[in-house]
C-alpha cells in the first residue's frame, strides 16, 4: 500500500519584517538559515533536517489570517520546560501552557507559543519520535 503523506517537507511561517524574523529565529535556533533570498529564508532543523521556511507576509495567500490560528506543528525537543522558557524569554507569547498528555508519565508533553511575528510554534517531547529515531541509528 502506498503512503500518501510521506513526511514533513517544509513548515512555512509568515513575517511582516523578514529581517527581524531572520534575526529572531537565528538567535533561537543558534544557526543561520541555509537558504536566503529576497522574501524568503529557510532553516534545516533537527534529526531529519526538516525545513522551516519564513516568508515575507506580502506573499501570503489572499485571506490569510491576521492572527494565530489553525493547525499547530509540534517540533520534538528534549526538554520542553527549558525550551519554553527560552522562547518566552526571547519574546514569544504563551499560546498553550505545558501539558503532560500522558497522564503524568512525561511521554508526551506539549506547549506552544506565538512568535513575535504571529506564528504558532509548538514544542513537544514525544516518546514515539525517539523510538523511531533510535531504530534508524
Amino acid at each position: 500500500m502506498e503512503t500518501i503523506l510521506r513526511g514533513l517537507t517544509t513548515v512555512s511561517f509568515y513575517a511582516s519584517d523578514l529581517e527581524e524574523a531572520k534575526k529572531w529565529y537565528t538567535d533561537f535556533l543558534n544557526m543561520e538559515p541555509y537558504f536566503n533570498v529576497p522574501g524568503y529564508i529557510e532553516f534545516r532543523i533537527g534529526d531529519y533536517q526538516h525545513e522551516l521556511g519564513i516568508i515575507d507576509s506580502k506573499y501570503a495567500p489572499g485571506g490569510a489570517a491576521e492572527r494565530p490560528g489553525g493547525a499547530i506543528v509540534y517540533w520534538h525537543v528534549d526538554n520542553v520546560p527549558a525550551t519554553l522558557d527560552k522562547l518566552l524569554s526571547s519574546g514569544a507569547v504563551l499560546h498553550q501552557p505545558l501539558i503532560d498528555r500522558s497522564g503524568g508519565k512525561g511521554d508526551f508533553v506539549t506547549a506552544s507559543v506565538v512568535d513575535p511575528f504571529g506564528n504558532i510554534l509548538g514544542i513537544m517531547t514525544n516518546k514515539h519520535y525517539l523510538e523511531i529515531l533510535n531504530t534508524q541509528k
